[in-house]
């Protein structure tokens, strides 16, 4: 197949899950094609069958704001002409869904459209009510949809009274690159006295309650030796820093800004904070799990989908910062505890969210909706 993947190029979980996709779909044999703004950061080096197009960006003083969702609409009928796209696979609903619509409307019908729902799109954006109309008809006028979580398909159909089938595909990981290595000087720099190492990773936006994080890790730091990694950067990391000062744990809070590697970061780390107030899915806690680093975590979305409280982790109410710091601790000082926790994690990841299985499920999507009957061009009324 051709397969146009249009997303957000950025650190959020989206883009990732996006990407990891589309190498996953090229090493198969299928011809892959991403339309963004910016190269997506996890498409580094040469990958056969894959593709970049960039959507080109015009200013006129007549517009306020920058017209991407148009820019990218006409790349997307540039792509599919040009390339004979079978389908255009669209991440996260605004823009790029409608975007696709609008697309698909001017290539007459060409190409089928698959929509993604990640979290934010529908949880936070598209209750707006500048949005809402838009990202329900986007929605039902893709030739299907899917959700990260069984959470994330309920909202949308309870919030947008969306009478579709949407299919819940997990987001996954590589569990061949995402494994615990072995001790390394990661661990010697970031605990040279034998701390333990608790980590964060985020974008720091306001629903992942990074300060949150910090105050759970000033109870844990009262009772265990330790360091708190934070990775990731966004609009709430310079008052996280402030916190830190304030809380005299500037030395013990470590923030290491965007990374490109993560895997040795996690293999250093002995256990991951998610306090989030909205978690579709949690996708930086699987690619923990996969590292054999137990979760504690917020009940949250789809987190209780991903982890199993008592098994791979804890789960606890949001903002409960006291019984995570609780559960923090009664992992961090029995180690056979956290090691059998952090078997099961591994376990669970690559029992339940290995990348293979679950690209196959993608790609019995692809062609389920490709053999189905597309949906009408819309013709105006006279």
């Amino acid at each position: 197949m051709k397969i146009g993947i249009v997303c957000y190029p950025t650190y959020g979980g989206s883009g990732v899950v996006a990407t990891e996709l589309g190498k996953a779909l090229a090493e198969r044999g299928h011809q892959i094609h991403f339309i963004s703004y910016a190269m997506p950061t996890r498409l580094e080096g040469y990958i056969g069958n894959v593709f970049y197009h960039e959507v080109e960006m015009s200013t006129y003083p007549v517009f306020e704001f920058p017209l991407y969702t148009l820019a990218l609409a006409s790349k997307i009928v540039e792509v599919s002409r040009f390339e004979k796209l079978d389908l255009i696979h669209a991440h996260y609903a605004i823009p790029h869904a409608i975007s696709a619509y609008l697309a698909r409307e001017i290539l007459g019908g060409r190409s089928r459209i698959i929509t993604t729902l990640h979290g934010t799109d529908i949880t936070l954006v598209g209750l707006e009510p500048g949005y809402l109309p838009v990202m329900k008809f986007s929605i039902e006028r893709s030739d299907g949809v899917t959700a990260v979580s069984r959470f994330l398909r309920e909202k949308t159909t309870t919030n947008y009274g969306i009478d579709k089938d949407i299919r819940v595909i997990p987001n996954f990981v590589d569990t061949r690159k995402y494994r615990r290595l072995p001790a390394s000087s990661i661990c010697e720099r970031f605990a040279p006295q034998g701390e333990r190492v608790l980590v964060h990773v985020s974008n720091f936006r306001a629903v992942k309650r990074v300060p949150d994080v910090i105050r759970i890790f000033s109870e844990v730091r009262k009772k265990v030796p330790s360091r708190l990694l934070l990775v990731g950067d966004g609009p709430e990391r310079s008052a996280c820093e402030i916190l830190a000062r304030e809380l005299g744990l500037q030395h013990d809070v470590i923030f290491l800004g965007k990374q490109q590697e993560i895997v040795p970061i996690l293999s250093a780390s002995d256990l991951m904070l998610m306090p989030s107030q909205s978690e579709s899915f949690g996708l930086s806690a699987l690619e923990a799990m996969a590292c054999e680093v137990p979760v504690v975590s917020s009940s949250v979305g789809g987190l209780p989908e991903l982890q199993v409280h008592g098994e791979t982790g804890y789960i606890a109410e949001i903002g409960d910062v006291d019984r995570m710091a609780r559960y923090a601790v009664d992992l961090l000082t029995n180690d056979a505890k956290r090691h059998m926790f952090g078997e099961a994690c591994r376990r669970r990841a690559v029992d339940h969210f290995d990348v293979h299985p679950i690209v196959d499920l993608y790609e019995s999507y692809y062609a389920e909706c490709l053999a189905a009957d597309p949906i009408p061009v819309r013709v105006p009324q006279s």
